[in-house]
């Protein structure tokens, strides 16, 4: 019973709204509904990869997605290490009540944060201006968006990425560490022989999980700040489904972006998946 909430979300949001994907193959047009549109085969598709546009999306949403791997993904694990090797729990628990907080804030109020940081008049600005410095704005200079987003992503959610490692971390017995620091075994040590080991599993999994997503690096987040920096630099593979889909009302071309990002999506996971079998891991599925 606990489980038919989310069985149902999946069902209604995800599974039944798949047969839509057909639009993709379809110049669908609204009033006409899904099976009455004409049959379009696989000119959007062909459009679609001839649209340097789309390219360029593509190219930015791995580009971010290649930051985030490597400059978020390991930091919640760092961080769920560092607060796991706190003595004192009620400190341990303050510190976790703090980081787990920017998650609830919304990427309008984080943006808008940011903006008075880092913005052209911005705190910043304001200490490099009274220092007889240049001033520089970050927030609108499309060279520096990407290290932006990453940093953004990170203060937003690195705090809440550490759920789950904790959780990870508390079913080891504290007896393995007393037992491995009696036998002279460092702090290196034990971090290498206890927690990785007991992190590894999942990790991997993460790791496999975040393949499948590596197209997908948000939307909310990359459309506020498009105007700002152009989308030469904020366009993202679902930004231009949204610009040329629902504001362009070219349904059956955005739907074939959205169905190819699927489709590879479903091929990192499963390649990930089967290389994680061959190093001994169970992976996402048997």
């Amino acid at each position: 019973m606990l489980a038919v909430p989310g069985i149902a979300y999946f069902a209604v949001f995800h599974y039944s709204a798949f047969v839509s994907n057909i639009i993709a193959f379809k110049q669908y047009v609204p009033f006409e509904g899904i099976w009455a549109s004409p049959w379009a085969g696989f000119s959007n598709f062909s459009r679609l990869f001839g649209d340097p546009s789309f390219w360029a999306a593509a190219w930015n949403t791995l580009a971010i997605s290649a930051l985030q791997l490597v400059f978020f993904f390991p930091l919640p694990i760092a961080l769920a290490v560092l607060l796991h090797s706190l003595a004192w729990k009620s400190v341990r628990t303050v510190f976790q009540s703090i980081i787990y907080l920017p998650h609830f804030i919304s990427w309008v109020i984080v943006i808008a944060l940011f903006q008075q940081i880092l913005g052209g008049a911005g705190l910043l600005n304001g200490l490099l201006s009274d220092g007889g410095m240049h001033a520089v704005n970050i927030i609108s200079n499309p060279g520096s968006f990407k290290p932006l987003a990453v940093a953004e992503i990170i203060w937003k959610d690195c705090g809440w990425g550490t759920i789950i490692f904790l959780a990870s971390l508390a079913n080891v017995p504290e007896q393995q560490y007393e037992s491995a620091a009696l036998d002279g075994c460092g702090p290196w040590g034990r971090f290498w022989h206890i927690t990785l080991p007991a992190l590894r599993p999942i990790i991997i999994l993460l790791l496999i999980m975040r393949l499948g997503d590596i197209l997908s690096v948000g939307f909310e987040q990359f459309l506020l700040q498009r105007p700002a920096v152009g989308p030469q630099a904020a366009e993202v593979l679902d930004t231009f489904v949204y610009y040329r889909g629902v504001l362009g009302g070219d349904w059956g071309f955005s739907a074939a972006a959205g169905l190819f990002k699927g489709v590879i999506g479903a091929i990192l996971v499963y390649s990930a998946n089967k290389i994680a079998h061959k190093m001994g891991e169970e992976g996402v599925y048997q």
